[in-house]
């Protein structure tokens, strides 16, 4: 099946509102605050977001941004910037790669935006990170939760 990436811009509100469910159904996060920060207009280009097609079916979202919710509970992150976050695909849809060829997708265009390096947290993805690429910064525990600060050179 063909795959296709489209970038989302403050404009595209059918995108918004179907990532807003998306985060609020897997996260909890309130979908005005996906809403009110993918219509903003960017600040230096981010937040980067980008939807991911199979076929003619939207499966998967992620995006790069300058502030991410670990940075409200551990401030000493901050001076990392910016965060690959929010990788998301659709239940029905996992294990089948995408999550893979979405971060490719979202670094490539992070390079050609001219970033040199990236961030990204995570308590269960580390594997395949790793795969692509991306190397452990560091580590904690929130929650009982291991947490892995990992970093990307672009």
């Amino acid at each position: 099946m063909s795959t296709a990436f489209h970038k989302i811009t403050p404009g595209d509100a059918n995108h918004i509102a179907l990532i807003s469910d998306w985060y609020q159904q897997e996260w909890n996060i309130p979908t005005e605050k996906t809403i009110n920060n993918l219509s903003k207009t960017p600040s230096k280009n981010l937040p980067l977001q980008v939807m991911m097609y199979a076929g003619e079916k939207p499966v998967a979202t992620g995006g790069v941004y300058d502030h991410v919710a670990l940075l409200d509970r551990e401030p000493r992150f901050k001076v990392y910037q910016p965060w690959l976050a929010l990788v998301y695909t659709i239940p029905a849809e996992r294990n089948k790669g995408y999550g893979r060829m979405l971060c490719e997708e979202i670094q490539k265009m992070a390079k050609e935006m001219g970033l040199k390096e990236m961030y990204l947290f995570t308590h269960t993805a580390e594997d395949l990170y790793a795969r692509i690429g991306w190397e452990e910064a560091e580590s904690l525990t929130i929650q009982d939760k291991n947490i892995v600060v990992m970093r990307l050179e672009l």
